[in-house]
């Protein structure tokens, strides 16, 4: 068996679920050991990919480039950053003209605030540029994968568990706002969906 580390697979996450992912652990104490975020679907990420619309983007860095962007899903807002280690991902964002569709895989970021909120970002490992059929179906897919741990949260499981244990009050938290948001998104998709379809073609 080898040796070499393997990359950690990429959950696909909706922008609700994703901003409350705020606690991150080790599992082992190992100096490289990768770091998760906790889902609070119950489910572990070291990698996201996120597909959505790429609204706004902005130079925040003061001594050097340092590139915000975000991006929209059906049910919220993504913050991304990259500066000068993610070369390919700031050179994106400084060419990018939005509104556009993109494809971004990435590692959860937190940091708290001077309040003590804990505020979670994407730090991207890559950025392309996709179409609108790509943007729905990754909107179909996250709906079915965020559901599915949305049914498994209730049978237990050691990540469920921590979930219930750092997102919910005295232990009780409650996962059905992320199926709400599912459901909500795919009920966007179709009323969209419906719309382009019955849309009436503007007089000559």
């Amino acid at each position: 068996m080898s040796g070499a580390p393997t990359r950690e697979v990429a959950r696909r996450v909706f922008a609700t679920e994703f901003n409350d992912a705020g606690y991150t652990f080790k599992e082992s104490d190992e100096e490289r050991a990768p770091v998760y975020a906790l889902l609070p679907t119950g489910e572990r990420a070291n990698r996201v990919f996120i597909v959505g619309t790429l609204t706004e983007t902005e130079d925040v860095g003061s001594d050097s480039e340092y590139w915000q962007g975000r991006v929209v899903d059906p049910t919220g807002t993504f913050f991304m950053y990259a500066g000068q280690y993610q070369p390919d991902a700031a050179s994106h964002l400084r060419e990018a003209e939005p509104p556009e569709y993109v494809a971004v895989v990435g590692k959860p970021r937190t940091y708290e605030t001077d309040e003590g909120e804990v505020n979670v970002s994407v730090r991207p490992e890559s950025i392309t540029t996709v179409d609108a059929d790509t943007r729905d179906r990754w909107v179909v897919e996250t709906a079915m994968r965020t559901l599915e741990r949305v049914r498994a949260f209730d049978e237990g499981g050691e990540y469920a568990e921590m979930a219930r244990e750092h997102y919910g009050d005295d232990g009780e938290f409650d996962a059905e706002r992320y199926r709400r948001a599912a459901l909500s998104a795919l009920e966007d998709l179709e009323s969209d969906g419906e719309e382009s379809e019955t849309e009436p073609e503007a007089s000559a």
